[in-house]
């Protein structure tokens, strides 16, 4: 078999054929990272794997490789993704020194066959999930930047007013902004209060805006997987969050091959007579946010979990190694919620976690 690497850019795409069996590399291209230039990419893989089965590896890079990604799979291509951090060790390890994207993409398709191609997720068509990350990633900036105005109005308050506190989030509410917008009016209109006007005005659009974003990404979560959002501790955003970076949990044989994926699987790290396992510093970090989070909110608002909790960490766990042991049941309850049918789920209602 013959693993194709593709090291991605915004300008090109640098591909590498690697045998499967040796290691050694059958051929090297470098295509636009354009339809043209995919096409290019397919018509050169013929020619090089000759009758072989083929892979292609691509470097999970979701912004640059998409447009690639979709024209192998509509052309039935199989193709996986590899994680970037898998690359370290291929790069460390290869015969050749130095860093170009022909070492880069050979470092993609070493890695794939070192993991396995089989255990590596593997890439689809986008559907709904694309359009939650993308509401969801936009609301993630709105967030950002009226976290960056808020500060800014902050400064110019503290620098106008001594007897004004604000405490933190309040700069959230509408209530609060009137309050201060208010202030600003009735003061002297020097260049410093017309900025904070302008930032209070700021403020409250991009407010509104993400109120208006959360509405819309509750309503398609909803739709959805309604299933995920009634598990305890599971609100809109994180079940969106979920759905988004997972991308379709059939990519997934089994609620193991997501765990580590999501870097939540414990690594062993034992040595003679002591026998211990490890955290996982890989995987997908903003899916292992999206877990850390609902671990903490399902531990506030379900005694089932709150009990679990408290069982681990009278075996002589910190806290954070009983998150860590209660994120992996949590990866098997959410593979399972995406995988299984809705009837089949409003069938047999499961919300609360079974925890052991």
């Amino acid at each position: 078999m013959i693993v194709i690497g593709a090291d991605t850019h915004k300008s090109s795409h640098t591909l590498v054929a690697v045998d499967s069996v040796t290691g050694r590399r059958v051929g090297v291209c470098t295509v636009a990272s354009t339809t043209a230039g995919a096409l290019d990419a397919l018509s050169w893989a013929r020619r090089v794997c000759g009758g072989a089965d083929r892979v292609w590896a691509v470097e999970d890079c979701r912004h640059v490789s998409g447009r690639l990604e979709r024209l192998l799979i509509s052309a039935g291509e199989a193709v996986v993704r590899v994680a970037p951090r898998l690359m370290a060790g291929a790069r460390s390890s290869g015969r050749e020194r130095g860093k170009s994207d022909p070492i880069d993409a050979t470092a993609v398709a070493r890695a794939a066959i070192r993991e396995g191609v089989e255990q590596l997720p593997v890439a689809r068509l986008e559907g709904a999930e694309l359009d939650v990350r993308l509401l969801l990633d936009h609301h993630d900036d709105l967030v950002k930047a009226r976290s960056q105005s808020q500060q800014r109005l902050r400064w110019h308050l503290h620098d106008l007013y001594d007897d004004l506190s604000i405490p933190a989030g309040a700069l959230d509410r509408t209530v609060w902004l009137d309050r201060v917008l208010g202030r600003l009016r009735r003061s002297p209109q020097t260049t410093r209060v017309r900025i904070a006007r302008d930032l209070v005005c700021e403020i409250r659009g991009l407010t509104r805006r993400i109120r208006e974003l959360e509405q819309e990404i509750r309503l398609l979560v909803c739709e959805l997987c309604p299933q995920l959002v009634a598990m305890p501790g599971c609100g809109p955003l994180t079940a969106a969050k979920l759905l988004a970076e997972v991308a379709g949990a059939d990519r997934f044989k089994s609620d193991a091959k997501l765990a580590r994926a999501a870097g939540v699987a414990p690594v062993p790290a034992s040595s003679g007579r002591q026998d211990r396992h490890r955290l996982d510093r890989g995987g997908n970090r903003q899916l292992n946010l999206a877990l850390h989070r609902l671990a903490v909110n399902a531990a506030r608002h379900d005694p089932t979990t709150a009990a679990y909790l408290a069982r681990k960490q009278a075996q002589g766990m910190s806290r954070m190694e009983a998150l860590r042991c209660l994120k992996r049941h949590l990866v098997r309850r959410v593979h399972k919620l995406l995988t299984q049918p809705a009837h089949d789920q409003a069938r047999a209602p499961e919300t609360a976690l079974a925890l052991t």
